[in-house]
């Protein structure tokens, strides 16, 4: 195994806010108990000072690092930015990646067993929001005996979560990561997301989200919500270089409705691959929880939402991302400057789009390295 590899991993499983101590969520709704999914790489040091909190985007989990087993062919989601010597440096720091609630990766979520009627939730589960998935990831540090966080750091959904627990728990982080996201889901965001919720919810097999019974979910509509998703993850330019008008497994032009071209079939695949892993409600619910994510709620501005911040940030985008553009990231800058917060900008040239946040880890390794050592020098961590 790779010498910087975190090496095999478990992950943990912990019931938290077990009644009548329910977390009470944005809409009103109390919900307890909760397990929460979660991964931890590195030793934290003797004052508990060295601890990173890892936030993941729409589709991931909590295991960011390392395999399961000697035979587990995927490593985890952000392997290439986690480990001794890496971008997060476990030989230095104590890294933590916990599934958000919702999910269905080991956090309790609509696919989670409903202790009131012994089925799944369903559409039973209520709805939750990004500062639900940050309350929940603070009780879990509570858990662990953590009582602040030398850093926070996510990309797309994860960098929502950096900017809440920036906001809400500012005595808390000490530093914040937030990568290729914005201060609020726009209303191109949104709109794609509510034509993959309709795919899903208007397959049959949905049932009215009632499908766990019958064992036979809705991967039609899921796969067909990952395909139109997976779009705004790419650049135009990444897919004419990858894909062009190029034909798969055929040499002209058929004239019927078969798969032809090559991004047809990668489209597909991505989509089917997709339903071996994902619950369809989940993804109905992470949806609405990013459509709902707006810092100036109730605010009067961005610049005002981020007044009593007091990490130091680094902000990351990347050129071609057209699903959080660098425009939103310079917002953020913008206002925490207003602020006086000490935040640092870097747009990374890049052709991948969104995803660059997982591809382009040469250059982001360095910058979060870097800051990373400033801040555990300034903070005093050894």
């Amino acid at each position: 195994m790779d010498e910087r590899s975190v090496g095999i991993v478990q992950t943990q499983y912990v019931r938290l806010f077990e009644p009548p101590n329910e977390l009470r969520l944005d809409s009103g709704e109390k919900l307890g108990p909760i397990t929460v999914a979660y991964e931890t790489y590195g030793e934290l040091n003797a004052d508990r000072s060295n601890a990173i909190m890892l936030c993941h985007a729409l589709s991931g989990d909590a295991h960011a690092a390392g395999r399961h087993s000697p035979d587990d062919a995927k490593p985890g989601w952000w392997d290439d930015m986690v480990g001794p010597g890496k971008g997060f440096d476990t030989s230095r720091y104590f890294v933590i990646c916990a599934n958000v609630i919702g999910g269905c990766m080991g956090t309790t979520g609509p696919s989670s067993i409903n202790p009131r009627t012994g089925r799944p939730y369903g559409l039973a589960f209520p709805v939750v929001t990004v500062a639900d998935m940050v309350r929940v990831h603070r009780e879990l540090l509570r858990h662990l005996g953590i009582e602040s966080l030398l850093s926070v750091s996510g990309g797309s959904m994860g960098g929502m979560q950096v900017l809440q627990w920036a906001v809400d728990y500012p005595d808390v982080v000490r530093s914040a990561i937030p990568i290729a996201t914005a201060a609020q889901q726009s209303a191109q965001g949104i709109a794609f997301d509510v034509v993959g919720r309709r795919a899903i919810m208007s397959d049959p097999k949905w049932r009215g989200g009632n499908y766990y019974a019958f064992n036979d979910p809705p991967v039609d509509g899921l796969a067909l919500a990952r395909m139109v998703g997976h779009i705004t993850y790419l650049s135009e330019l990444s897919m004419r270089r990858k894909f062009g008008r190029r034909l798969q497994d055929r040499e002209r032009y058929g004239y019927d409705f078969a798969t032809e071209f090559q991004v047809e079939s990668y489209l597909y695949y991505q989509g089917d691959k997709f339903t071996e892993r994902f619950d369809a409600n989940t993804y109905l619910y992470i949806t609405k929880a990013i459509d709902y994510f707006d810092l100036t709620n109730g605010k009067a501005s961005l610049v005002e939402a981020f007044r009593g911040v007091r990490a130091k940030f680094l902000v990351i985008a990347f050129s071609s991302d057209w699903l959080y553009l660098p425009s939103q990231s310079r917002e953020i800058v913008s206002a925490l400057k207003a602020n006086d917060v000490d935040v640092s900008y870097c747009e990374i040239e890049s052709d991948y789009g969104h995803d660059a946040f997982l591809l382009e880890v040469e250059e982001q390794e360095s910058l979060i390295r870097n800051f990373l050592a400033a801040v555990a020098r300034e903070s005093g961590v050894t």
